[in-house]
Parts: structure tokens; sequence; C-alpha cells
């Protein structure tokens, strides 16, 4: 292998394990990527970006591409600039920012399982977290912090929960899935109790938001949400290295130097935090954690779960699915949950299916 300058991409870092990779170095850091999910990605990329540009445009008042682009400079007319950057913008970031979560998240989870179920709607992760935002709006009330606060105890008290009644000389992905299906099952019937107990108009309001909605939401949600999906997503790719060890077996990831169940605990919390930062905005939005990894693993041919192809499929299925939400049946806009359990209703049948005839 040619030595590379520092910092430079040269044809020459190219090595390869099995499939083409690149590598990057400089004097403090060395990074190798799959050459064939930075081709995956570069595409998804952009057609994630073109759905977001569609919704930005469509509307019940319609601005043009060129009107759109121009709001991000500032120079666009007055009204359009409102419509774009005030109104619209918030729910197209949002898409993307939490699809990219949700990717990211069952990616955590289907690896740590081994399972391509494993993801956190399936195993009671998301319902964990929605309870902990209902109890916290139905009883005290509150904005963003509470309500995130609250998803936020309730996923890892799930996790936790689960982890724990799974766990019998290490925690096999197997009995996960079991044990979370379970607990999910138990909490779906909790969070029914507690929207029947409510008053009428907190139950209303507390039942659209479980569908998974991104109508209404405004830069006061948005952004304080996009902070935590980052800086939880960029402390889950400094540990993404270790997870695909993991999946190895403990045996071969302890040989290497990991620590496996602290590890896996890490990753459930980071998984668990992602979860909960979507469900405090948006509610539980259900099969893009479930549908987006292996889709993205598809698509890549990877042996294991890769998490930035992951996010980027997550982003793309969200941004497109909220379009169809608002557009389909205009001027009703669907809450974007229902779109996604139409489509990864479709997917779960196909996968079961398949996973069938393997067996």
């Amino acid at each position: 292998m040619s030595r590379l300058e520092p910092g430079r991409l040269e044809a020459g870092a190219r090595v390869h394990f099995g499939r083409p990779t690149a590598l990057v170095r400089n004097r403090t850091l060395s990074v190798r990527f799959d050459v064939r999910s930075i081709l995956v990605c570069i595409p998804l990329v952009l057609a994630a970006l073109t759905v977001a540009v569609v919704s930005l445009a469509t509307g019940d008042y319609d601005v043009s591409v060129p009107q759109v682009l121009q709001a991000f400079t500032g120079d666009a007319p007055g009204l359009a600039q409102t419509i774009v950057m005030e109104w619209r913008l918030p729910r197209v970031l949002s898409a993307l920012v939490f699809g990219a979560a949700l990717g990211m998240s069952g990616g955590i989870f289907q690896s740590m399982t081994r399972n391509p179920l494993g993801s956190p709607d399936i195993i009671g992760f998301n319902t964990g977290a929605y309870t902990g935002a209902l109890i916290v709006m139905l009883t005290v009330g509150g904005g963003y912090l509470g309500v995130a606060v609250g998803a936020l105890v309730g996923g890892i008290l799930t996790a936790l929960a689960v982890y724990l009644l799974a766990y019998r000389r290490g925690s096999q992905g197997f009995r996960l899935i079991i044990v979370g299906i379970g607990i999910s099952a138990m909490l779906a019937a909790l969070n029914h109790w507690l929207i029947l107990q409510a008053e009428l108009e907190a139950a209303l309001a507390a039942a659209v938001w479980g569908a998974g909605t991104l109508n209404g939401i405004t830069w006061e949600q948005a952004a304080p949400a996009a902070v935590v999906v980052v800086v939880v997503g960029l402390s889950t790719l400094a540990v993404a290295r270790r997870m695909q060890l993991l999946e190895m077996g403990d045996d071969a990831a302890r040989a290497l130097g990991v620590r496996a169940e602290p590890t896996r605990l890490l990753l459930l919390i980071l998984g668990v935090a992602l979860t909960a930062a979507v469900t405090a905005v948006a509610g539980p939005i259900a099969f893009v954690a479930l549908a987006a990894p292996q889709l993205a693993r598809r698509l890549t041919r990877s042996a294991g779960i890769t998490l930035v192809p992951s996010a980027v499929m997550g982003a793309f299925l969200l941004v497109a699915s909220d379009l169809a939400a608002q557009r389909l049946f205009a001027p009703v806009q669907l809450p974007v949950g229902v779109v996604t359990v139409c489509i990864g209703g479709i997917y779960l049948v196909w996968l079961l299916a398949k996973e069938a005839r393997k067996s």
C-alpha cells in the first residue's frame, strides 16, 4: 500500500480485505472507508435532498425551486422566504435528522441482536419511550424538555428491563427480541389505559401524537432535538468499530480487547437515546428503524450492519414518507407514522417470508 500524504486520499490508499476500501490518514487519525458504501450513500443523499427540496417547494402555496434555493441565501421574496424557512424547513429538516436517528438506532439493535427483527419498535424501546413521554404529557404537562426527559427515562428503563430479563450468562439476541415483544405488549396496554383515563382534549392530542407525526413542528421543537441527535450520533459512530467486533461473537471480541457487556450496555443507551429524541418531538414513528438498516445492508452488500448507510437510508425513507403524508390526501395531512406503518408492514411481510424460505 502506498504511503499517504497527511489528510489526503489517493487511489493507492485502497486496500482489499475482501472488499475495496479507501484509507484517509493524517498525523493523529486514520479512517478506513468501504468504497461500495460510499457509492451507495452518495445517491441516497442526493435522493433525500431532492425529496427535501420538493417538500419545501410544494404545499397549499407552491414555491418554485429557484425561490427555495434563494430562501437559503435570504434573497427570496418575502412570503416565499417565510414559507420556506419558517414554516416548511423545520419539518423537512426534522424528517431528515429523525430518519437518520431511527436508521442508526435500528442498526445498533439489529447488530446487537444479530437479527433483522431487532429494531426498537419491535422489541419495545419505542413503546417505552412513548410511555415515559405520555406520563409527562398527561400528568405534569411541559414542553419539549420535559417530554424529552420522560421519553429518555421511559426508553432507558424499558431497555434495562429487557436487558436484565433476557440476561443469562450474557445477553443473547433471540432472548432480547422475545422479552422485548412481551414487554412492548404490556406497555402498549398501559399506554391505552393512560389515554382512556385522561381528559378528552389531552387524550386526543396524545393519540394523534402517538401515531407519529411531524405536522406543525417548529424550530423550537426541531432545533433541540437535532442537536441531541447529532451529539448522540457522533458518540455512536465513535464506538461503531466495537459494535462490529461484537458481531463476531463475545469471545472473539474479548480476544480483540473489547469488553463485551459494558460495550453492549453503552450501545443500548445510545440507541435508546436516539429513539427517545425522536419520540419526544414526533411520537413513536414505526418501521423506519426496522427497514433502513436491512435495505442499506442489501445495497452495500456488507457482511454486517453499517451505521452511516443505515442513517442515510433512514433519512431518505422518512423524508419521502413525510412528503407522501402531506400530499397523498391534500389538503388533509396524515401523520407520517401512518405512511411508515403501511410501508413497513409490506416490508415486514416480505422479510418474514424471506426468513421462512431460508429456514
